[in-house]
């Protein structure tokens, strides 16, 4: 892959985030029937259905979602994205969308979810129970978390997939694990093949926990330490090995840690600030536990990350510096208690 020096627009970084790589293309190659991505109006789903697009033009990939953003779904179809308006808590919008044989299910709640937790648990759990009986016939390969793991020490290689997904605190990560139990208990039931995707932390330019340390930076604003370490992934990268996943389903339906390399958020920090002229100013002390994951078995489906920390981090500085779009929602990284 021929990476940039930097982004010059947001029509460059959507250009490069859904550039398919050329193992997807195999993969995709390999995989039978059409592609529905379920949520695509989220931050991940519409460069993950272009992608899709382009690895597989053959294919018809569509893409549902209630397209609350203006623009998008024209934006979409004129990417050779077929799209269709639907709320999935609906069993009638649901019964009525199309059949396809590989499922990407990107729906979910996250941020509001204190003071609604009965709307995060319906999305997150009640919705993949209905989508896991609709489509019980395809693959479906589904975006979890690493929130379904509880924390574990900074000095150990992270999570694996082994670890039972017991979620440390808050309704949301709680929810989640309902969400992987749903699908785990439609795969068992019909034996629909599946991949449960334990996601860490996707760096989009205009989103991610390196864009939130970069903008405190700037602002001069304090760094809490209490989340001391992350793993982080490019979002391209993500998005192809999302897809890729369609041709390593397992029936049942298993977790892969899906994530790039782990960052101190204090060393992280200094040198955005090296490269933004700031020196950053931090709070609080490093936990000796994080979410982390351990992604062994996603390296050996996909290989190494082809895009590293120090390109995102040049990247980001760069994005930053000159004032670019944002999507204006923090990660909210450091928060330990779940509330979200």
């Amino acid at each position: 892959m021929n990476l940039p020096r930097r982004f010059e627009d947001v029509q460059q970084l959507e250009d490069l985030m859904s550039t398919p790589s050329p193992a997807l293309v195999d993969a995709l190659a390999r995989v039978p029937g059409d592609i529905m991505v379920l949520g695509v109006g989220g931050k991940m789903g519409p460069t993950l259905a272009r992608m899709a697009r382009r690895a597989a033009p053959a294919k018809r990939v569509i893409g549902v979602a209630r397209f609350s953003e203006p623009g998008l779904r024209e934006r979409l179809q004129g990417q050779g994205v077929d799209c269709i308006e639907a709320d999935l808590l609906s069993r009638d919008q649901l019964a009525a969308l199309p059949e396809a044989d590989n499922i990407v299910f990107m729906a979910g709640r996250k941020f509001g979810s204190t003071g609604s937790e009965w709307l995060t648990w319906a999305m997150n759990a009640h919705v993949p129970a209905l989508v896991a009986e609709r489509y019980r016939s395809s693959r479906i390969v589904a975006f979890s978390t690493a929130c379904v793991y509880p924390f574990v020490s900074v000095a150990g290689s992270g999570a694996g997939e082994t670890l039972a997904p017991t979620a440390p605190s808050g309704e949301y990560a709680n929810s989640c694990v309902a969400r992987e139990r749903m699908f785990e208990h439609f795969s068992h039931r019909h034996g629909t093949p599946g991949r449960l995707l334990r996601l860490s932390y996707a760096i989009d330019m205009r989103y991610g926990v390196l864009l939130d340390l970069a903008n405190k930076v700037l602002a001069r604003e304090p760094i809490d330490l209490s989340m001391g370490h992350a793993n982080i992934i490019w979002q391209g990268e993500a998005n192809d090995w999302a897809l890729q996943a369609l041709a390593h389903c397992q029936t049942p339906t298993a977790p892969l840690n899906l994530s790039g390399p782990r960052i101190s958020i204090r060393t992280t920090a200094q040198s955005l600030g090296e490269r933004l002229g700031v020196a950053p100013v931090f709070s609080g002390v490093e936990a000796d536990s994080a979410w982390l994951v351990d992604c062994a078995q996603a390296r050996a489906l996909f290989g190494p990350p082809a895009v590293g920390l120090e390109t995102m981090i040049d990247w980001t500085a760069d994005w930053a510096r000159r004032g670019m779009a944002t999507l204006g929602k923090p990660t909210h990284y450091e928060t330990r208690d779940g509330k979200y």
